[in-house]
């Protein structure tokens, strides 16, 4: 594996350096300098419903002013994956020209085009659009509802955007949009309506520098009042941790300390004694699992993906997905997945070969399949909802077909290589004690003994440390929030880690001494079951913390959240099957056993 490892870090690097330099130079005038009068590419991007951000569509899907021959930008893989797709503004925003009241186009607006105005009105649509690769958004239109009866509300489109741009030098430094509220069209009623849209462009100087640009949008989750939030959520995690360890730390090692005196005890004294307590299930706490191609493929799985969260939180760090990056993370994502599924075959395979298992093409296919399987499927019926939908976020077939090659060339290649690795480590399962060869009957236990009381148990702390930062991160992915505290985030993600294995390895130690020995996959269960609290949490984000509506937001949400969860869940569960395997290795070496 470390082999593995060392190969794919260049690999990677230089790969994401290769994107990076890809994304960063996205404007026609690459070096972003203009003389005066030159044209800057201005593209509008998509309009939307506001408290919907998945449902987008193009821009010109509504009845706008469209210039003569409308040019489709060249957009990354990650653009497409986010929904965005850019094409030519009407508007001609030349360098340092000013312009008042600027005549686009005049229109007879049909009652279809009407009623598709007033709907989407109605619905708060917002425009984006990116003017020199900086962002801009403003609503197309407003309902009055002032003093009235629901059935008097007035709808109203703007028809004069201004924009207000700021300069330093040779380079365009910001832009504000405003629609003026006192150029409205009335579309309450059904019935053709004359439109002239106008705009008009204001450039005043700034001694802000080019490269300090983009800070304003990373500033907003800066401010003090989100930054003292941020840290009293880190506080109350790093204190919940704090007790959990002590505790656990305290409990533990005074309680295995009598056990290993009394154990020790017992040896000299008659031995003729009743067996109770964790010591005499020694002979089968290292019998392996049942369904042992499946664990060692979930384990492979999750171990995938904790590389995956820790690259992207290493990109994350030395600033690759600054604000408006556009789709960055997304690119990332599929690169560092396709890249690292040679630790899932290795790390499966070698595992399932040490619980000697013979079928390990099987157990390699099962590794390749358990997260893309369920992803895969999600994602075509979402891809189907958003076609008819007619929205960005249905994936043209160009880019379904390069997805599909990076997982025929590159990732199941790799997992085919990691496998192979993997099979001939010819690692043996390092057991302290030897198995005996019938099983130990379980005695009965209480409820709360159980799996599904334990993963509760065991889910609830590690969620409780990060679910304050949760808000934050589903108002930036499902909303229109801008996240970029990264290094806040990473401590939470260490804390997490860190409550996981705590907590696992506290749960295993009770089911031992209760002389429960099937232990491994309570283990991974319990690790994982943070994500099923995650899941749990969607549910009451979508209902009492956001506005969204509709069968395609919906589905979108629980869709790729349920993917994401999932995720979650093989990941932790990994994190605290480790942990537990360590501690019971650790127990078991330390006491002395026929």
């Amino acid at each position: 594996m470390g082999k593995t490892m060392a190969v794919g870090v260049p690999v990677i690097i230089a790969f994401l350096i290769l994107c990076g330099a890809a994304d960063l130079v996205t404007s026609d005038a690459s070096n972003h300098r203009y003389k005066e009068g030159d044209a800057v590419p201005l593209y509008a991007n998509k309009v939307g419903p506001f408290h919907n951000p998945s449902e987008t569509y193009r821009y010109f899907d509504l009845p706008f002013c469209s210039p003569d021959a409308v040019k489709e930008k060249k957009e990354a893989l990650g653009e497409v994956l986010n929904g965005d797709r850019l094409v030519s503004a009407p508007y001609k925003l030349e360098f340092l020209k000013h312009k008042d009241s600027e005549l686009v186009c005049k229109r007879t607006l049909k009652k279809e085009e009407v009623a598709k105005f007033r709907s989407a009105v109605n619905k708060d649509y917002y425009f984006q659009m990116y003017y020199d690769d900086l962002p801009i958004w403003g609503f197309i239109g407003k309902v009055d509802k002032e003093n009235k009866d629901p059935s008097e509300y007035k709808t109203y489109l703007y028809k004069h955007i201004h924009f207000d741009i700021l300069y330093n030098k040779d380079r365009v430094i910001e832009i504000n949009v405003q629609t003026d509220p006192h150029a409205l069209v009335d579309l309450t009623e059904d019935k053709e309506v004359d439109v002239e849209f106008l705009y008009t462009v204001k450039w005043r100087e700034t001694n802000t520098p080019f490269d300090k640009r983009m800070d304003k949008y990373s500033q907003s989750s800066s401010l003090p009042h989100h930054l003292e939030i941020h840290w009293f959520s880190i506080i109350n995690s790093c204190v919940t941790v704090l007790l959990l360890t002590g505790f656990l730390a305290t409990i533990l090692m005074r309680v295995l300390k009598n056990d290993f005196v009394k154990y020790a005890h017992d040896e000299e004294a008659a031995e003729d004694q009743e067996e109770t307590g964790w010591k005499y299930i020694h002979g089968d706490v290292f019998r392996f699992p049942k369904y042992k191609s499946l664990f060692a493929a979930a384990l492979g799985s999750g171990t995938q993906l904790f590389t995956l969260t820790i690259f992207i939180f290493v990109l994350a760090l030395v600033g690759v997905f600054y604000p408006y990056n556009r789709g960055a993370l997304f690119t990332a994502l599929v690169v560092i997945y396709a890249l690292t599924s040679g630790i899932a075959g290795y790390t499966a395979t070698s595992f399932y070969c040490q619980l000697e298992g013979t079928n390990w093409v099987r157990n390699l296919l099962l590794t390749g399949c358990l997260f893309c399987g369920p992803l895969f499927l999600t994602f075509c019926f979402l891809n189907t909802v958003a076609i008819a939908y007619t929205a960005t976020a249905a994936l043209p077939f160009g880019t379904i077909v390069v997805i599909v090659l990076i997982w025929t060339l590159v990732t199941s290649p790799l997992l085919v290589l990691g496998g192979i690795a993997g099979k001939n480590s010819k690692a043996e399962f390092q057991a302290p004690v030897r198995t005996t060869k019938y099983p130990r009957e379980i005695p009965p236990l209480p409820w709360y003994r159980a799996t599904v009381p334990q993963m509760a148990m065991a889910g609830f702390l590690p969620f409780s440390a990060i679910y304050i930062e949760l808000y934050y991160i589903f108002a930036s992915v499902w909303g229109h929030r801008i996240y970029t505290i990264y290094s806040i985030l990473f401590i939470v993600f260490i804390i997490l880690l860190i409550v996981t294995a705590f907590i696992t390895v506290a749960l295993t130690y009770f089911q031992l001494a209760a002389e429960d020995h099937e232990w491994w996959w309570r283990s991974f269960l319990c690790g994982g079951s943070t994500g099923i609290f995650i899941y749990a949490y969607c549910l009451y984000y979508y209902y009492a913390r956001s506005d969204m509506s509709g069968f395609m937001q919906t589905s979108f949400f629980f869709g790729y959240m349920a993917c994401i969860c999932y995720g979650f869940f093989l990941m932790l569960g990994s994190v605290g099957f480790r942990a537990a395997l360590l501690f019971v290795r650790h127990i078991y070496r330390s006491i002395k056993c026929e």
